[in-house]
């Protein structure tokens, strides 16, 4: 049975599903989920992160995670982790940048929070210079020093529920069947809803991801424990609101419901809860940047300009990728970083975004 007849059955026998229950099918199915069997990065995939759009993006960020170590007073060893690394390439920057850093490498323990076995595949190519390991959550990661955590794209993967405001009162999103049994949204019976602002108007929508909070939680508390701040980049925005459930094949948005284990599923980050989250659990967390300020500030132009004077012949496509990382009609409005660390510490391009 496919991924669709076999959700059908269950949806059959047991009722519809909440979004995020949908979501955790069709991206982690062990069998046929899309992270578990097929994921498809880069330009002939389904969709393409910053990292793959330029090496600037990850070298900027290799700065950024050298500074944010020098800053913690450069101890002899810490856990450089990245959440949902994807084919490694970002990863793979970010060392060549931050290697400049005496000691940085050496200091390094680096692991890889990965749950997909072909993702893992490519990491372990990529990255065999760099002997990484992996965990399944950040909870498994060793504790007993301080952190250095990066993340792109990897909130918007984590499952959200959604909630629709109607004359009835709120009701949450569902994935049921229609009368020809292919699978269909709906609502479920008026209920109380999981958040506080709960007087919106008729036609309001919200989301919430638990699994989201959840990260959030784990990782405030962990810097607040041990030390070290933590770059969060994805796509969102400052307030939540709004239906923005989609999926991604080849490109191009389609029917989240049309190919379950087949196209990619996300939700915009909650970068509100995750940081209200973390500061519950004793870290502090920066005002949020957009992707081109964050850049901005790491100096995305003069490393545009000194790529541009050593290959000449690239000046285009190195304008291209410029833009495509920074303009406000691009990555650069969209895609927000939210920097989570511990009180002590002020991590670069925060020290004024309190």
């Amino acid at each position: 049975m496919s991924l669709r007849e076999r959700l059908a059955a269950q949806i059959a026998a047991g009722g519809p599903l909440t979004l995020a229950q949908y979501m955790t099918a069709c991206l982690h199915d062990p069998q046929d989920g899309y992270y578990a069997t097929r994921p498809a990065i880069g330009g002939t995939g389904d969709f393409i992160t910053a990292p793959a759009v330029s090496q600037m993006f990850g070298e900027l960020i290799g700065l950024w995670a050298a500074q944010t170590w020098r800053a913690m007073g450069e101890p002899a060893a810490f856990r450089l982790v990245e959440a949902g690394p994807g084919d490694g390439t970002l990863m793979e920057d970010l060392l060549r940048a931050a290697g400049a850093a005496p000691g940085f490498r050496e200091a390094a323990d680096l692991w890889l929070i990965e749950a997909s076995p072909p993702l893992r595949a490519r990491q372990a190519e990529r990255l065999a210079h760099a002997a990484p390991q992996w965990a399944g959550r950040l909870d498994d990661v060793p504790g007993g020093g301080p952190l250095i955590l990066v993340a792109n794209e990897f909130l918007d993967c984590l499952p959200a529920r959604q909630f629709v405001r109607t004359e009835r009162g709120w009701r949450e999103k569902m994935v049921g069947l229609d009368e020809e049994g292919r699978l269909a949204f709906g609502l479920s019976a008026p209920l109380p809803p999981p958040f506080a602002e709960a007087d919106l108007p008729v036609g309001s929508i919200r989301e919430v991801s638990a699994a989201q909070e959840a990260f959030g939680l784990t990782l405030g508390a962990r810097l607040a424990a041990e030390g070290g701040a933590a770059l969060l980049i994805d796509y969102g925005s400052a307030r939540p609101g709004g239906d923005t459930f989609q999926a991604l094949k080849r490109h191009e948005k389609v029917d989240p419901l049309a190919f379950p284990g087949e196209a990619d599923l996300t939700v915009h980050a909650d970068f509100a809860a995750v940081a209200a989250a973390a500061v519950a659990e004793g870290a502090a967390a920066a005002a949020l940047l957009t992707q081109a300020q964050f850049l901005g500030r790491m100096g995305i132009e003069a490393r545009a300009q000194a790529l541009a004077a050593r290959r000449p012949d690239r000046v285009e496509t190195l304008g291209r990728q410029f833009d495509r990382l920074t303009a406000q009609n691009e990555m650069g409005e969209l895609f927000k970083v939210l920097c989570l660390h511990a009180k002590d510490l002020s991590p670069p391009a925060f020290e004024e975004a309190r």
